[in-house]
């Protein structure tokens, strides 16, 4: 962590800004964008460009116009436009690549209509503003409290209030259609603030929750990923993956993003690969075609009667075998190709530096017997004469 708020503490220790995502000076936040023209200047009688990129809580960024042409510079805290009242949240990005920003995210930076920035926040802005924060966790527990006890089906899994404190955003999550007017009603009386309802997806859940993966680093999509793109099981089949949802699942439940990473090599390697359906004839039968191991390019076949056994084979020669059934011909086994490549075992473990072998739980455990024996007999044999003295 970069920022001055997250240096060391005593003894070494992390001290922490404990901001969640909205640290003063924009050194460990997640999604942000490098301004890497903010030591350039400006070509003569060219106007800086006026909108900027605004952060809120959970990376949630908006682009606001920057109508009365303050100074303004990445990690200034400013008071914001809403629907009602005024919100409160740190600048991201400023200058020309925010152009570029709304063109990437489809925003037209010609509109007139966009909300623009009111000032930069004084210190009782800031003041409401952290005090409001502090705030969301205990109303999101009585938030879901409420919920429970009207029995519905949904998840409350974030609160963020806005700016000035006069309303809050509560997200959840859902299976199907809520009606949660009591709900909005109770909610109102107990916190005596304008309630707004937003249902987001499970990985949108996620994403704003953050979270380790089982690859043990941060979840991608709390950290780099913006979209979200569909994932099937066909990326798992490609990919020759075991169809096993608890392993194939994120903590979102959904397949997981890590699946697309690799999907286009794979299905670039497997063009000039047969098909998994191909059947080759011979002498002794139908052969299937049972494995692909697109790294080694190999692929096994077994015959019909006898499974259980697999022929190894290359893809050219599969290729090949392919080619001599297209003329209504037959090999003579798959045994003939199968003897001229036969697999040499290869070593993968090396005890280079006086490591245990990788294989020491597969061996079979020694009985050990119960029977201890006497290892000084002398001992044995003078306690014996005693006894017959």
């Amino acid at each position: 962590m970069g920022c001055s708020s997250c240096s060391n503490g005593k003894d070494g220790q992390p001290r922490g800004c404990k901001n969640n995502g909205t640290c003063g000076t924009d050194g460990c936040n997640k999604l942000t964008v490098f301004d890497w023209l903010s030591n350039m200047s400006l070509p003569n009688g060219q106007t800086p460009f006026d909108c900027v990129e605004v952060r809120f809580k959970n990376s949630r960024k908006e682009f606001f116009r920057n109508t009365d042409k303050l100074s303004l510079a990445i990690g200034d805290v400013v008071a914001t436009q809403a629907k009602s009242g005024h919100d409160v949240g740190i600048v991201t990005l400023t200058g020309e690549l925010v152009k570029v920003q709304m063109k990437r995210k489809k925003v037209d930076y010609g509109d007139k209509g966009l909300p623009r920035i009111y000032r930069k926040a004084t210190q009782r802005d800031i003041d409401i503003w952290q005090k409001c924060r502090n705030k969301e966790e205990e109303i999101k527990k009585r938030s879901r409290e409420i919920a429970i006890s009207l029995k519905l089906e949904m998840k409350l899994s974030d609160v963020e209030f806005q700016g000035d404190g006069s309303k809050a955003t509560f997200y959840y999550t859902a299976e199907d259609r809520v009606d949660f007017r009591q709900l909005i009603k109770d909610m109102a009386k107990a916190f005596s603030i304008r309630i707004e309802m937003r249902q987001i997806g499970y990985r949108q859940e996620a994403q704003r929750l953050g979270g380790i993966g089982s690859c043990g680093r941060e979840l991608c999509c709390s950290t780099w990923l913006t979209d979200f793109r569909s994932v099937s099981t066909a990326s798992a089949r490609y990919q020759q993956l075991a169809l096993n949802p608890q392993k194939l699942a994120g903590q979102c439940g959904k397949l997981k993003c890590c699946l697309n990473y690799e999907l286009d090599m794979y299905l670039e390697a497997l063009k000039d690969f047969p098909s998994s359906d191909s059947k080759l004839q011979t002498e002794k039968g139908m052969a299937y075609c049972q494995k692909v191991d697109i790294f080694k390019e190999t692929l096994w076949f077994s015959y019909r009667n006898d499974a259980s056994n697999w022929h190894a084979l290359k893809k050219e020669q599969v290729q090949e075998i392919l080619e001599i059934n297209k003329k209504d011909k037959k090999i003579e086994s798959l045994e003939y190709y199968t003897s001229d490549t036969a697999l040499d075992d290869q070593v993968t473990f090396e005890n280079v530096v006086g490591q245990d072998s990788l294989t020491r739980f597969d061996r079979p455990k020694r009985k050990r017997n119960k029977k201890r024996k006497n290892k000084n007999p002398r001992k044995k044999n003078q306690n014996n004469s005693v006894r017959n003295a």
